[in-house]
């Protein structure tokens, strides 16, 4: 879902443009019309495809045989988006404000691998490049400012991470617990030489991963993994509470005080049923 007003929760002072300035901004920016729109699913179906365009690289067969068309896709996805980057700075009032932004750091993170692969010539710097150029997947993050959910997400997670940095501690005390009662348990003849290994073997079984690498042999230490598999059903469910019922009522809260943007200084923050803007005075 499109998201009306992606960015511009912050205005980064962007109240005074005129001109030219303000119809770019509103191209960019104001995803409310028709215009904006277009913009807005042009930008996302090139993200996709540069996006795509790196994960056929890394395929060996394909990526040797394209290899030529791929370069050239990369860098026209790069000059794409360098051109986007300097518009949404050359668009706000505060450019500097944007750019320490995160959309405006992911925006640069975008394009800066291509740019610095040019810098770093020689064959020992061949692994240095290839990491630089696997960094552009992380234009897969531009798509999270058109996702209007993506900002109750993100509410949630930062209303709850008091309670889930607790859960955390919690569930690292509890595997220390049951790592070294294992480690008494079985001992090293069965593969829990040291307790850091035997924690290891709890997280996981807690975890209901079950790698299968190392596991009890003795009775009693089957019957402390049952214990902890069981224990780890029951804790799984803990988190996701958590975040649920955060993100129930950021929702909640998002559509009581969801609002139209104004046209001349877009401030968001109005009453539903304003007619006129607070910050300006146009109407809305």
């Amino acid at each position: 879902m499109l998201s009306p007003y992606p960015v511009h929760k912050r205005s980064f002072g962007s109240a005074s443009l005129t001109g030219r300035r303000l119809a770019i901004h509103k191209l960019i920016f104001g995803g409310d019309s028709p215009k904006g729109r277009l913009f807005d699913t042009v930008l996302i179906v090139v993200i996709l495809a540069s996006v795509a365009a790196v994960m056929l690289e890394s395929v060996e067969a394909f990526g040797s045989r394209f290899h030529s068309i791929l370069i050239w896709m990369e860098w026209g996805f790069t000059i794409i988006f360098t051109v986007e980057y300097v518009l949404r700075l050359a668009c706000v009032g505060r450019p500097l404000l944007y750019a320490r932004s995160f959309y405006g750091i992911v925006d640069l993170v975008a394009v800066l691998p291509t740019y610095l692969s040019l810098v770093l010539p020689g064959a020992h710097a061949l692994l240095v490049i290839r990491l630089l150029r696997i960094l552009r997947v992380f234009r897969v993050l531009k798509l999270v400012k058109y996702l209007t959910e993506a900002d109750y997400l993100l509410q949630a997670l930062r209303s709850s991470r008091r309670k889930i940095t607790i859960f955390i501690v919690t569930v690292l005390a509890l595997v220390t617990v049951l790592g070294s009662l294992i480690y008494l348990i079985e001992g090293a003849d069965n593969g829990f030489d040291n307790i850091p290994r035997s924690v290891y073997w709890a997280i996981v079984t807690l975890t209901t991963v079950g790698y299968g690498d190392i596991s009890p042999q003795t009775p009693l230490g089957q019957a402390l993994a049952a214990v902890v598999m069981i224990i780890g059903y029951g804790i799984i469910a803990v988190p996701t509470g958590i975040v649920t019922a955060e993100l129930a009522r950021a929702r909640d809260l998002g559509s009581r005080k969801r609002s139209r943007v104004c046209s001349r200084c877009y401030y968001a923050s109005h009453a539903r049923d304003a007619k006129f803007c607070s910050r300006c005075g146009a109407k809305l």
